[in-house]
């Protein structure tokens, strides 16, 4: 899984990956600060179960903190996207190599309408962030077109015409490159009135249409909107979730950068996500800090109880890529493993995924084959391999003695 960073330049990705990782990488109010892609892993937030079993866990690959299971997830920062950018301005084409390994995109949108549409700075709200939202959709959507078009469109429809090829089969392998899976095919068609048994007469709108659904079923797009604390960040805010129907997620993400970064410092108490933060030494910090923390806390987390960060990760992951946590044990009784660590794992997974199918993608492919049933470590009831898995099973796999 790996959720992309966009949005045209400046608009505060990279400082939202920062925040995000507690990275470093380059920020700047200049266009195309990030040239190369920068990678960083995060984590989505979950209550633990750990509560609910009345146990003390020591985790292996994830984190808990005051009962809180942090999961980690990879984020990715992309060159800022301008106007025209599908058909190579600016860092357009590279921009757009490098997203097509997302499952996700997260747009940061500068909220405060103080960047032009190539992120160089105009008086604050000057442009409406509407704008930017649409140019960036447009651009992804055109960029998925003319990778199903390509040069020989007319030619690879008549094959498929002329020799009865499935299309779902055929288009899946030609956008195979960009993570373009059969389903994702398969529930464009059913979302669209084009006419499936006639490609050949399909126009140029109905190339785009199908390009536009197939974008948004398989990288759907999550609105951030960054620098909500600015003078203008709350209105336009506001002004947007009552134009748009998606989900708008208000954030400040250098407020969040700057909690993390004074908590990884044990400056401060904080878990990500949280409303509230508790300063632990005073003294170690300047005035003008102190005046900051309380802008943080004031302007940011007593009006929207949160930063945005991980609001964003927890509903691109949760809401949109539809996934849930499972927790592996090897006893039921005490949610171990075989070394006596409690509840070691947390694994995300498709919320349609089946018990066998987890075994053999998440824990080992050999204990699939040698796979018996399962065991809720909660109810203690047997679970055959169909069973669909549900968000906290803690679960023991049963499997028969491998051969000599």
């Amino acid at each position: 899984m790996l959720i992309g960073i966009v949005g045209k330049p400046s608009s505060g990705k990279s400082t939202f990956l920062n925040a995000a990782c507690l990275t470093e990488y380059k920020t700047g109010n200049y266009p195309f600060t990030t040239i190369k892609p920068n990678l960083g892993t995060s984590f989505v937030r979950v209550p633990c179960v750990c509560k609910e079993l009345n146990v003390n866990d020591n985790p292996k690959n994830s984190i808990c903190r005051n009962h809180n299971r942090f999961i980690p997830i990879k984020l990715l920062d992309v060159a800022g996207l301008v106007p025209d950018a599908h058909l190579g301005k600016g860092m357009g084409n590279q921009f757009l190599s490098d997203l097509a390994r997302a499952d996700v995109l997260i747009h940061v949108v500068d909220i405060s309408g103080s960047l032009d549409a190539e992120g160089q700075d105009i008086d604050e709200g000057s442009r409406n962030p509407i704008d930017d939202i649409q140019f960036l959709e447009d651009e992804i959507n055109f960029w998925f077109k003319s990778l199903i078009v390509k040069k020989d469109w007319n030619k690879f429809i008549r094959k498929i015409e002329q020799e009865k090829i499935p299309f779902v089969d055929v288009l899946q392998e030609r956008l195979a490159g960009i993570g373009i899976k059969k389903e994702h095919i398969l529930k464009t068609i059913g979302k669209t009135d084009l006419n499936f048994e006639k490609i050949s007469q399909w126009t140029n709108e109905d190339i785009f249409a199908f390009a536009k659904k197939l974008r948004e079923i398989s990288k759907p797009i999550i609105i951030v909107a960054n620098k909500i604390d600015k003078t203008t960040g709350e209105k336009n805010y506001f002004d947007l979730k009552k134009k748009y129907q998606e989900e708008i997620i208000p954030c400040s993400a250098l407020s969040e950068y700057w909690l993390r970064k004074y908590a990884e410092e044990n400056k401060i108490e904080y878990l990500p996500g949280d409303p509230l933060f508790k300063i632990l030494k005073r003294n170690d910090f300047s005035e003008s800090e102190l005046k900051v923390l309380q802008n943080i806390q004031e302007k940011i987390l007593n009006k929207f109880k949160t930063t945005g960060i991980q609001n964003a990760l927890n509903y691109a992951v949760f809401n949109v890529l539809q996934q849930i946590v499972v927790y592996p044990v090897y006893d039921i009784n005490s949610y171990a493993d075989k070394d006596g660590n409690i509840l070691p794992d947390a694994h995300l997974i498709h919320n349609e995924m089946e018990l066998k199918t987890f075994v053999e993608t998440k824990i080992h492919s050999d204990m699939a084959k040698n796979f018996i049933y399962g065991l809720d470590a909660k109810t203690k009831m047997r679970l055959g391999e169909h069973y669909k898995l549900k968000n906290n099973d803690v679960i023991k796999v049963v499997t028969a003695a491998k051969s000599k």
